[in-house]
Parts: structure tokens; C-alpha cells; sequence
């Protein structure tokens, strides 16, 4: 099927998350592409993905890529590497427009390491995917790769809380099995992640790299819609919406955006019955 003949560059690109963590790449999609005008649903309610089932999150990818495609979406940015692995292949079968994924950063993570020793801090939906799996087929021999499934890590920043004593001590949990494997390169698979990079970089200190994917991901965007001639010349703006409370939305979302917003509720059933 061909791109929806309704879409032009003047169209907005759509972004969902699980949560709150696809802000960061929404971050990098804004710095790379001023004039876009990004719509970004944020399924807080379903949040974390990581421990749902496969059926589960692609049936929370169609709702919400549903929703952003009636928006008027030219693009679908899936900001979450658990509902890439679990969802993007269904998508693209289903919807005609451009659809673009996360994966964790395995292979610049292998070229980058010294040590031979790469770490991965991730869901378990992310580790146990059969994309991560392949990842570290394709990119991982002779490699060291250690894994760590980061229980409680999202929820931390789904409610702001990332610099509180609570957020400390799991990131010091999960950190401390990398380094005592001599790691140095970490890998951030969870785009909630890069909002607690600090603690992070605190923990595992300065001759450690941190790697996510939020840049390669703006950059793949930017390619895919400029090869359709769907690059907007000027505008930009963005709009927000959440499956979960509002208020609390509000809160968070203007934390990690660095700016005061607004964040609507999510109609499911208005999605259901356009």
C-alpha cells in the first residue's frame, strides 16, 4: 500500500509511548526539525508495557496509532522499545504510512566498547523480544553483553520522581552487576531511561559511555519523510495527550519537556467510534 493520498508536508507527526519516556526522543525529533508540528500520546494508564503480553501492546499500538492517524499523522513514531518489538511488524502490515521503531543501541554500543564488555539496562519486555535476540546474533559475537531488567525504573519517571531516594537506590541496584563486569558502554533500552541519565553517569562514572537511540531515531524520521517530500517548511508546535490523570500529566509532562504544557485526556471511545 502507498502513503494515504490525504497526507502533506503541512501534517503532523504522531509519537506514542507507554508512558511519559518517548518525551526524550520527542526531544531529539524537535531539535533535529523545528517546523514539525508532533502530536504525542502518552498510554500512562497501560503503563509499563514491560510486563504485558504481546497481544496486549499491539492491541494498545492500534488504539493509539488509531488516534494519531485521525489526528491527521503523515508519520507514526513508536518512542518505546518494548511496543517496537512487540507491535511495529503488525503495524506496518496494517497502516500505509511511514512507521518508525526503537531498538536498543546494541551495535553502536559494540563498536564504542574498549573492554569487550556492553551492558544493557532495559524492560523485560525489551530482553526477552525476539528483536533484542537477533540484536545480539547480529552484533554481539565475540562481546561480552550483560543484561539488566530494571523492575520499578519506569514507574519512577512516569511520576517525575527522578532524582528521589527511591529512583537512586534502584538505578545504584541495577548499575552496580555492569560495572563490577567491568562494562564500559551501557546501553539505554527504555526511552524512559535517558531522564535519569544523570543518576546514571553518577553511578557508573566518567569512563563509562551511555548510548540510547533518541537521535538515530529523529534522523530516520527526518530521512523517511524527506524521501516522501513530506519535510514542513515552517510552524512546529505540539500537542499532548495521556490515557492516564491529567493533573498528574500536566505535572510530569512539563518537568521533562522543560517547558509548561498541557495535556489532554485520550478519548478511547471517540477513537473507536470515528
Amino acid at each position: 500500500m502507498g502513503l494515504d493520498a490525504t497526507r502533506s508536508a503541512e501534517a503532523p507527526i504522531g509519537v506514542f509511548d507507554s508512558g511519559v519516556g518517548g518525551l526524550s526522543v520527542l526531544q531529539h525529533i524537535r531539535h533535529l526539525m523545528p517546523a514539525e508540528k508532533l502530536l504525542y500520546c502518552a498510554d500512562s494508564l497501560h503503563a509499563p508495557y514491560g510486563a504485558k503480553t504481546s497481544e496486549q501492546i499491539q492491541a494498545r499500538a492500534f488504539v493509539l496509532t488509531d488516534f494519531l492517524i485521525r489526528q491527521g499523522a503523515k508519520a507514526i513514531v513508536v518512542a518505546c522499545n518494548t511496543a517496537t518489538a512487540a507491535a511495529v511488524q503488525s503495524l506496518r502490515e496494517r497502516y500505509s504510512l511511514p512507521i518508525v521503531g526503537m531498538e536498543p543501541a546494541v551495535k553502536p554500543a559494540v563498536a564504542s566498547t574498549r573492554t569487550g564488555v556492553v551492558g544493557v539496562l532495559a524492560t523485560v519486555g525489551t530482553l526477552k523480544s525476539a528483536q533484542f535476540a537477533a540484536l545480539l546474533e547480529n552484533y554481539g559475537k565475540g562481546i561480552e553483553v550483560v543484561t539488566q531488567a530494571c523492575h520499578g525504573l519506569v514507574e519512577c519517571v512516569e511520576r517525575g520522581e527522578l532524582r528521589d531516594e527511591g529512583t537512586q537506590a534502584l538505578v545504584r541496584r541495577y548499575v552496580e552487576p555492569l560495572v563490577a563486569r567491568k562494562a564500559d558502554t551501557i546501553v539505554l533500552g527504555c526511552t524512559h531511561y535517558p531522564f535519569v541519565r544523570s543518576l546514571i553517569e553518577c553511578e557508573v562514572g566518567a569512563g563509562v559511555t551511555l548510548i540510547d537511540t533518541g537521535s538515530a531515531v529523529a534522523r530516520q524520521v527526518q530521512r523517511r519523510l524527506s524521501e516522501l517530500g513530506l519535510l514542513r517548511q515552517s510552524g512546529g508546535g505540539e500537542h499532548f495527550w495521556t490515557s492516564g490523570d491529567t493533573a498528574q500529566a500536566d505535572r510530569v509532562f512539563s518537568r521533562l519537556w522543560g517547558a509548561p504544557v498541557q495535556v489532554a485526556h485520550l478519548d478511547e471511545k471517540k477513537v473507536e467510534q470515528d
